[in-house]
Formats: C-alpha cells, structure tokens, sequence
C-alpha cells in the first residue's frame, strides 16, 4: 500500500485508540505498518490484525477470540472483526501490558527502545531487536512528516 494511503486510512484509528488509551498515535501508527507490512499482509487483509498479537489470552473488549493459524506449524494469532478493533485492542495490551512504553510514547525513540527490548518482541520468532528499534523510529519520524501533511490540524 502506499504511505500516503495508509496514513490516510489507518491515522484516525491510531489517533482514537491513542486517545483513549493515551498513547502517542504516531508509535501506534508506524508499529502497525511494521506489524502489517503497510497493510500487506496476509494478516492484515484477510483477519484485520495489524499488529501480530498472538491468539493467547482471553476475548477483551476488542477482540472476541478469534484465531487463526496462517501455516501448520505457525503460530496463533488474533483475529479481529474490523480493523477497528486491531488497533484499540493494541492500545490496550500496550497500556496494560507495556505501561512504560506507552508512558514515554510521545518520544518515540524511548518507545521504540521499550517495545524492543520487551517481550511484545520475539528473538525466537526471528525479530532482531536492534533491527525492529531503528525501523521504528525511522517510520515514526517518516509517519509524523505523512501526518502533518495529510492531517494539518493533528497534535500530539
């Protein structure tokens, strides 16, 4: 998908579930490009699960425990009725789970160092830490320039 179009589609999803969660929506934003391949994925267009959250847990708010298995031997991941739903269900596992990153979210280099270095990341999954930090911050800071072009009147 191109930038433009996902920050024009997904931006007031990651604005309203930052709101109501208060969490800088850019980090939330630029996560789920990461998470979803801009949209790509298979789990993104087929299950509206821009983020890979597995598929462990109880239903929320947000998710009614739905879960999908991409291969035989893959992992579990959460299935979501809207994309809607992907996004605040994030922002809730962020707040409730990984209180210091979503605390220093509005400095998205502090945040990406939280996530990085959290278990929301998985070394034995094949996630490289260092790899996913610097990503991070570097389509944050390419998701605020996005933003402030398509959404003039956004405010952290």
């Amino acid at each position: 998908m191109i930038k433009e179009i996902f920050v024009q589609q997904f931006y007031p999803l990651a604005q309203a579930a930052g709101k109501l969660f208060n969490i800088n929506p850019v980090v939330v934003l630029a996560q789920a490009a990461i998470e979803s391949g801009w949209a790509e994925s298979r789990l993104s267009k087929d299950y509206n699960s821009f983020f890979g959250i597995t598929g462990y847990g109880g239903p929320t708010d947000y998710w009614a425990g739905e879960k999908i298995r991409l291969n035989e031997t893959g992992l579990l991941f959460r299935s979501y009725a809207s994309a809607r739903d992907s996004f605040f269900d994030f922002c809730r596992l962020i707040r409730s789970s990984y209180t210091v990153a979503a605390n220093v979210s509005n400095v998205p280099a502090a945040y990406a160092q939280e996530i990085a270095y959290s278990r929301y990341i998985s070394e034995v999954n094949g996630d490289n830490r260092q790899n996913y930090k610097r990503m991070l911050i570097r389509i944050s800071t390419d998701m605020e320039r996005l933003i402030a072009l398509q959404f003039p009147e956004h405010k952290d």
